[in-house]
């Protein structure tokens, strides 16, 4: 069985918009409405609970809950709501703002983890294309001057970036992984940027599904006209 979780709870302040970001509309259906019919279009998925803003219905052939302060806690209560599984159910763990993820790639991250019982995850990422420096306060930086006009940072070291994979959702995980790793305090679930991480943490396994740039995720008015050009070349 295959449960299907979408975080639509964010507010949209960076986005500048005058209602929740899930419900700003793109290209004629909003940010939510794409991601739940891209996992009802996906085969296998049973199930799909939305984590909403407050006062927000869930979208017609899905179950709503009110989200969390934080990520991780919007997961946790969207887990929750869907009622008792296995252990071994998939969980797929997806961001409403990422509307433009495909049913192909959704597919690749189960087969991915329903293909081998080393596994406790299967994370859509894509290669980091530019160069990655690690960068310290210029006050924290050794000898370097405490106090220079429009300078961010000095530069620490510089990443391999052969290595280094820019995370995106859909992540999936056995049920079991992911209620053990959403099991901690909430100071932890709100150090948590994704929830591989968490998984991580606790010594599990998580691979990588190679994804592209297109599965961007909308945050800036930028973000949201790049995604109308690419639907419309499409």
């Amino acid at each position: 069985m295959a449960l299907a979780l979408i975080l639509a709870a964010g507010s949209g302040e960076r986005l500048g918009a005058d209602r929740p970001k899930a419900l700003v509309e793109l290209a004629g259906r909003s940010l939510l409405q794409r991601s739940v019919d891209l996992m009802l279009a996906v085969g296998g998925i049973d199930r799909v609970v939305v984590a909403l803003p407050p006062g927000v219905s869930a979208p017609a052939g899905t179950t709503g809950v009110e989200g969390g302060v934080v990520r991780s806690e919007s997961v946790a209560r969207a887990l929750q709501a869907a009622g008792p599984g296995d252990s071994e159910d998939m969980i797929v763990v997806h961001d409403a703002a990422r509307p433009l993820a495909s049913a192909e790639l959704v597919r690749a991250a189960l087969d991915t983890l329903a293909g081998t019982d080393d596994l406790d995850g299967a994370i859509a990422a894509a290669p980091v294309s530019d160069t990655i420096k690690r960068a310290a306060p210029p006050s924290d930086a050794g000898e370097a001057p405490a106090q220079v006009p429009g300078v961010a940072g000095i530069v620490v070291e510089t990443l391999e970036r052969a290595a280094l994979w820019a995370v995106q959702t859909p992540q999936v995980f056995r049920r079991g992984a992911l209620e053990r790793a959403l099991d901690v305090p909430p100071e932890t679930l709100a150090q948590a940027s994704d929830d591989a991480w968490l998984v991580e943490r606790l010594g599990g396994c998580v691979a990588i599904v190679p994804s592209g740039s297109e599965n961007l995720k909308i945050t800036t008015p930028l973000d949201l006209s790049l995604a109308e050009l690419l639907i419309a070349s499409a």
